[in-house]
């Protein structure tokens, strides 16, 4: 039986927006209030798209509208992008887990992409304009890929107290967490060093 379920916005620096999401295994009625409970953060949260990391789920599923219309709801599940094409456009992206923080991103015009459907269908589609930098924007969340990975030195410098605070916030709301990620990051930089 499926739980009636309510997602919060993981903020950055939260640990699982850092990570690869794993394959749904599972096309059943748990995936579809799952399914459900994203549009209904994604919409209260007024964004366009929302990938499951950003909810705390270490699963590969992205939901989407670049519309207000819910007709033009999209969910893809296990997706992946089989091919980008077209003109490379500048856009303004925000991100719900960079709240406030808008980057001019570069993307392909166009990207194809392979996913399931909620019922296990697989399907493969090409998406232009908006959806498709909606799609290669939360498939890279799923991929461990943030918006502050995307930006220009020239856009980080730009944010760079707005990103700080996000940091201060996250360190303030979660000593335990932070000081074990700063442990993990400062054994792989002394990785790095040895190497």
């Amino acid at each position: 039986m499926a739980r009636n379920l309510e997602f919060e916005v993981v903020l950055y620096p939260g640990p699982i927006l850092r990570k690869v999401s794993d394959p749904v295994a599972h096309f059943d009625e748990e995936l579809r209030a799952t399914v459900g409970a994203m549009f209904a953060r994604m919409r209260k949260s007024k964004g366009v798209g929302l990938a499951a990391p950003q909810v705390g789920l270490q699963q590969r599923i992205l939901v989407l509208n670049p519309s207000e219309d819910e007709k033009n709801d999209l969910v893809l599940v296990n997706p992946s992008i089989v091919a980008r094409a077209g003109e490379r456009v500048v856009f303004d992206e925000g991100c719900l887990s960079f709240p406030g923080i808008y980057a001019e991103i570069t993307r392909p015009d166009r990207c194809t992409v392979r996913a399931y459907d909620l019922s296990g269908e697989l399907t493969e589609r090409e998406y232009a304009g908006f959806a498709s930098r909606i799609i290669q924007h939360e498939y890279d969340h799923l991929e461990g890929v943030l918006l502050v990975d995307r930006m220009t030195p020239a856009e980080k410098l730009k944010h760079k107290s707005a990103l700080e605070e996000l940091v201060t916030r996250y360190k303030r709301a979660r000593p335990a967490d932070a000081a074990a990620q700063a442990a993990a990051q400062a054994a792989e930089r002394e990785a790095a060093r040895r190497e």
